[in-house]
């Protein structure tokens, strides 16, 4: 997702009192989302490690919290307006619930390919939804288009003072919730979540006398805030597909990144593979259903590109994930551990080579999970069929010795890329 902000200065950042009133403002709309301990993260970081489950918020992710506030800001003559927001998802569903709450006229434009689950949520919700475009792009032109044409009122996703004030209030949760609080992870899109986190988590620590490490983590196919970082200034980049649709911003937002350069102590990168891999984790070991850009925080413990002196907490920040993803992912996830293989094996188009295989595989301790016997393909002889086999294994070193045993029988197994 590509935003230009309309900021041409970045204004001045919230204050610590900025976000005290927030959160009076949105106690009792927003939930106070719990903090589970991983004992599994736990194991592996060597420090309490808890996750803020802000994938059980309203809406399924922390969005309605600057969504909310921003709205509960604009005077009587604005609201009569009404507002406008792009999205392909977490931010509408928070604009939508939060005009709604407040009888405030809501236009959302989202993109044609919108997860339908999204969609669905956000209509609702109450808000007008206009489907157009391929990716956000598009809806981001159309929604500024609108604002202008009709004085609707844009509801930037990241870049404005009450937004990064609202999703502060998640940082003042953690202080209250985790009194010895060493060290927080989460994940960058814009940069509205972490700047409000660390400029509320930062005062507030100062204010005790002691400090909280503060570390962002982005998709490594969309990452422009290492080398934004690096330049001193806010550049855009090139950016690829990712599973992490929630923080695939090319741009960071001016004054998030006024913020984050000073406040945030380390920015690190995940792989595809990273977030499949946590995304499985939290299913297994903590029972928790979360989106890709939620689960970034976990990836980087995983990969081991976070290092805490003391009790950690990854954020959550939404579980609005497709089920048709969902699927993809696990299944991605399994193979990225060494759990889940897709092996296509050439064999002589005799009698008893399927019943051979399938005997080798049992003596490996395999499980087959789907089998396809085709003589259909491109560079097969005509006394050649091709075995398609999806197999599930125990890890990298049981998934090496099943290749093996096949290979050691005559075979020659190929693995077959996700």
């Amino acid at each position: 997702m590509t935003t230009t902000s309309p900021i041409a200065q970045p204004a001045a950042p919230p204050t610590l009192r900025d976000f005290e009133d927030a959160a009076a403002v949105l106690e009792g709309t927003i939930t106070h989302t719990p903090l589970d301990e991983s004992l599994h993260l736990t194991e592996l970081l060597g420090v309490p490690v808890h996750l803020k489950l802000e994938n059980l918020q309203r809406t399924g992710s922390f969005k309605i919290r600057g969504a909310t506030y921003r709205l509960s800001r604009l005077t009587a003559e604005e609201r009569s307006r009404g507002v406008v927001a792009a999205s392909a998802g977490n931010h509408a569903q928070g604009v939508a619930l939060a005009a709604q709450s407040l009888g405030i006229p809501a236009t959302i434009f989202m993109p044609l390919g919108v997860p339908v689950p999204k969609l669905l949520a956000t209509r609702g919700y109450g808000a007008d939804v206009v489907l157009e475009g391929a990716t956000v792009e598009t809806p981001l032109r159309l929604a500024a288009e609108f604002a202008e044409r009709t004085g609707a009122v844009f509801i930037h996703p990241f870049d404005h003072p009450d937004v990064i004030a609202g999703q502060g209030t998640l940082g003042l949760e953690l202080m209250d919730d985790l009194p010895d609080l060493d060290t927080i992870v989460l994940g960058i899109g814009g940069g509205g979540l972490i700047a409000g986190v660390a400029a509320a988590v930062k005062a507030r620590a100062a204010a005790e006398g002691r400090t909280v490490r503060v570390i962002g983590v982005q998709a490594e196919n969309s990452a422009a805030y290492p080398s934004s970082l690096r330049a001193g200034h806010p550049l855009e980049v090139a950016t690829r597909p990712t599973i992490a649709d929630g923080i695939a911003v090319a741009r960071p937002g001016d004054l998030p990144f006024s913020i984050i350069k000073d406040l945030v102590d380390d920015v690190v990168t995940v792989s595809e593979d990273d977030i499949a891999r946590a995304l499985l984790v939290l299913l297994e070991r903590a029972k928790q259903v979360v989106e890709p850009a939620g689960a970034v925080g976990v990836a980087a413990i995983l990969a081991g590109k976070v290092e805490a002196s003391g009790p950690t907490v990854s954020v959550l920040s939404g579980g609005n994930i497709d089920p048709l993803l969902l699927q993809r992912v696990v299944a991605h996830g399994l193979a990225a551990s060494g759990r889940y293989m897709t092996l296509q094996i050439p064999l002589p188009d005799r009698p008893g080579q399927l019943a051979r295989v399938s005997e080798l595989l049992a003596q490996a301790g395999a499980n087959v999970i789907e089998v396809l016997h085709t003589r259909h393909g491109q560079g097969l002889q005509i006394s050649e069929v091709i075995l398609q086999l999806s197999v599930e294994t125990r890890g990298e070193e049981h998934r090496a010795h099943v290749i093996s045993v096949l290979e050691q029988a005559g075979y020659v197994p190929t693995v077959r890329p996700d």
